[in-house]
């Protein structure tokens, strides 16, 4: 039998797990944070390097920063949950992760890459307004990143707008890491180098402006939460991810564009295809509605007010009696026909 001494030990060490931290999975998160500290800095060297080369470089190194960021934020959680090490602190920690790493680091690198380096021979005026909505579409990045984090910290069980498939796991609106990685890999694909053409920072704050909308929509993205790493896999899948991550690394310019393009469209094309699905469906009602006969209302008045048939003149009977006779099944009433049985062949018995 436990004396209250002991119950009390075991409680009090319990109470001080819960208050500390597990390693395995900190560490995870730390090195996410360790990420988005070299991006930021990386990005600020860039604006004051001297030559074109050194900040194009300087912002290529924050681009690979942030993608280096996603794995370590992907690994974290699932080791807290595979070794039973999850914990409030954990979570608290990894969310001021996310908005550090895949929040200020991408908006920051995304004013001074698409918006700082524009060329000094446009039109001053026409230079300071092309700033001025750059450093707004970044704030409202950030703004969204970190509004999307407090929905997927206070919700419970959240769904999407447009459900998907019940085997599959979804994210409510663009996770915030896919939508940091889309700007990386945009500047990564560039190697850093901004692009020359002047109606390039138009586009380059609609692709980010369409990116903070996407993270605080209701639209579903998979987020592959169903992949069991702890169960058994068949071999060939070791040799399939070895290609893959040979392909990631040898040619990571184009791969990771690819692969974060194709992510962020799968999202809008399963809105775009669930409200197309959602209006075909609705169609065939619409436009059925109109296919009863005119007197169909006579005769339901009929059904519902047997004690007004017999003020009703003989050409009403006729019509009741055609209508029952052709249309009688549609409420559930026999066919003429089918009261006499019928042979194999069609004939009357």
């Amino acid at each position: 039998m436990n004396s209250p001494f002991v119950r009390l030990d075991k409680e009090q060490r319990a109470a001080r797990v819960r208050r500390g931290m597990f390693l395995l999975p900190s560490l995870f998160t730390a090195g996410s944070i360790g990420a988005g500290y070299i991006a930021i800095t990386q990005t600020l060297d860039s604006v004051n390097a001297t030559g074109s080369v050194s900040a194009a470089q300087h912002l290529d190194w924050a681009a690979i920063a942030i993608c280096i960021a996603i794995p370590f934020d992907s690994l974290d959680g699932r080791i807290a949950r595979l070794t039973n090490t999850a914990s409030d602190f954990g979570k608290e920690l990894d969310s001021l992760a996310d908005a550090i790493t895949f929040g200020v680091a991408p908006s920051l690198l995304a004013f001074v890459w698409g918006f700082r380096g524009l060329s000094t021979d446009i039109n001053p005026d026409l230079r300071r307004t092309l700033l001025q909505i750059g450093s707004f579409v970044c704030f409202l990045f950030l703004l969204c990143g970190v509004s999307r984090l407090a929905r997927f910290n206070t919700s419970n069980n959240p769904k999407p707008r447009n459900p998907g498939r019940l085997d599959r796991k979804y994210f409510v609106g663009m996770p915030i890491p896919a939508a940091a990685g889309m700007i990386a890999t945009t500047v990564h694909f560039c190697y850093g180098y901004p692009v020359p053409y002047g109606w390039f920072p138009l586009l380059w704050a609609g692709l980010v402006g369409l990116l903070g909308f996407l993270m605080v929509s209701t639209w579903r993205f998979w987020s592959g939460k169903e992949i069991n790493l702890s169960s058994r896999q068949p071999f060939q899948l070791l040799v399939l991810l070895a290609i893959v991550l040979f392909i990631v690394f040898r040619f990571s310019s184009g791969a990771l564009f690819i692969l974060t393009l194709v992510y962020m469209f799968s999202g809008i094309w399963a809105r775009a295809a669930y409200s197309w699905s959602r209006r075909r469906r609705q169609m065939p009602r619409s436009q059925g509605a109109g296919t009863v006969p005119a007197f169909a209302s006579e005769y339901e008045q009929m059904v519902h007010n047997p004690g007004q048939e017999e003020d009703r003149d003989a050409s009403s009977d006729v019509r009741h009696d055609e209508y029952t006779r052709s249309h009688g099944y549609l409420y559930g009433a026999p066919h003429a026909d089918d009261s006499q049985p019928h042979s194999s062949n069609g004939d009357e018995i």
